[in-house]
C-alpha cells in the first residue's frame, strides 16, 4: 500500500515550512511492509518508521496531533500489538505532532537530547517556527551518540552522527532487516534539503553524515526517506552527490571573494532545482552559505 494523499497535501505537510496544514480529517494513513517486521506510514508530514513484532511496537516519528487515532489504526491494521516507544528522528513539529498524545497514553519517547532542548524552548523565527512543547510530549530517554533496541528479533540502532537537517538528528538502523530511517536526512525525490540554520543545521555536517550512512547500508537496504518514497541505498548516494556538488559550487564562489548577493544572482544551483519544489536553489544556496562559515562538523563517535 502506498501514499495516496495529493501532491498539494504532501507538499503542505512535507516540512514544517507549509503554510498551510492539510484538511486532516481527509487524511488517509497509508502502511507499506519494507521487510518483515519493519513498515513505513505515510500520511501527512514525515514517514513513520514502525518496528513491530513479539517484543510491541516502535513509532519512527508520529506527523500531527490530529492524525494519532488514524495513526493507531494503522498500526493495529498491520497486525502489530500497541506502541510501546517513540523515538524522534528531530524536533520539528510534522514528526513530533502526535507526542503529547502518545506520551499521555504511556508510551516511551527517546530522541537526541537537543531534540528536547529545542522543544522545550520553542522557536519564534524561520520557517520551523514553534511553541514550546508541553510535558507530556517531551522526549524521556535522551542520548549524545546513539543508543540500540533489541526487540522484535532486530537490532534497531539510533544513529546521531551530528546531524545537518538539525543539531538533533537521528537516523534508524535494522540490522537484520537492512533497513533505514533517515528522517529529514533525506528527502526522497523532493529537490533541495531543507536545512534548518535556526536550529544547527549545516550542509556540511549533512554530507558528513550522509557518509555516514552510506557507510552502514547495502546495495539491499531499504531507505525511508524523512519524505517522499522508500528508496535504496542508490538514492541516498545520489542524494549525497547533489548536496556535495552543490556545496562545491558556492564554496567555488566564495573563495574567488564573490559576495552571497552576487552569487544568488548567478544562482548556479538553478539548474539542479525541481519545479515547485518546497525548497529553492536560492534559499539552499543561503543555507550552504550559512554553513560555510560554521565550524567543521565533530568526528563520528557512534
Amino acid at each position: 500500500m502506498r501514499l495516496t494523499i495529493s501532491a498539494a497535501a504532501v507538499l503542505a505537510a512535507s516540512v514544517p515550512a507549509a503554510a498551510q496544514s492539510p484538511d486532516f480529517s481527509k487524511v488517509e494513513i497509508k502502511a507499506e511492509v519494507v521487510a518483515p517486521g519493519v513498515a513505513v506510514l505515510f500520511g501527512a508530514g514525515g514517514n513513520i518508521g514502525l518496528s513491530y513484532g513479539e517484543d510491541g511496537s516502535v513509532l519512527i516519528d508520529d506527523q500531527f496531533a490530529p492524525l494519532t487515532d488514524k495513526i493507531l489504526a494503522a498500526v493495529a491494521g498491520l497486525g502489530a500489538k500497541p506502541v510501546k516507544y517513540l523515538v524522534n528522528t528531530h524536533w520539528h513539529y510534522d514528526h513530533t505532532g502526535g507526542n503529547e498524545n502518545l506520551g499521555k497514553a504511556g508510551v516511551t519517547i527517546f530522541a537526541h537530547e537537543n531534540v528536547r532542548v529545542r522543544m522545550i524552548a520553542g522557536s519564534a523565527s524561520g520557517i520551523a517556527a514553534a511553541k514550546p512543547a508541553p510535558p507530556a510530549a517531551l522526549p524521556v530517554v535522551t542520548y549524545q551518540n546513539g543508543v540500540s533496541f533489541h526487540l522484535n528479533g532486530d537490532r534497531i540502532d539510533a544513529i546521531h552522527t551530528h546531524g545537518g537537517h538539525t543539531d538533533g538528528d537521528t537516523a534508524l538502523y535494522w540490522r537484520k532487516a537492512n533497513v533505514l530511517h533517515t528522517g529529514d536526512l533525506m528527502m526522497n525525490g523532493m529537490g533541495f534539503p531543507f536545512i534548518d540554520t535556526n536550529s544547527g543545521g549545516n550542509a556540511r555536517h549533512l554530507v558528513h553524515t550522509l557518509d555516514q550512512l552510506i557507510k552502514v547500508t547495502t546495495p539491499q537496504t531499504k531507505v525511508i526517506p524523512g519524505h517522499g518514497p522508500v528508496g535504496t541505498q542508490a538514492d541516498l548516494i545520489a542524494w549525497r552527490g547533489m548536496i556535495a556538488q552543490s556545496i562545491d559550487l558556492i564554496s567555488a564562489r566564495k573563495a574567488k571573494g564573490q559576495t552571497l548577493e552576487a552569487v544568488l544572482a548567478d544562482n548556479p544551483l538553478k539548474p539542479m532545482e525541481k519545479p515547485k519544489a518546497f525548497i529553492n536553489a536560492e534559499t539552499f544556496a543561503k543555507a550552504i552559505w550559512a554553513s560555510l562559515d560554521a565550524k567543521p562538523a565533530p568526528a563520528h563517535k557512534h
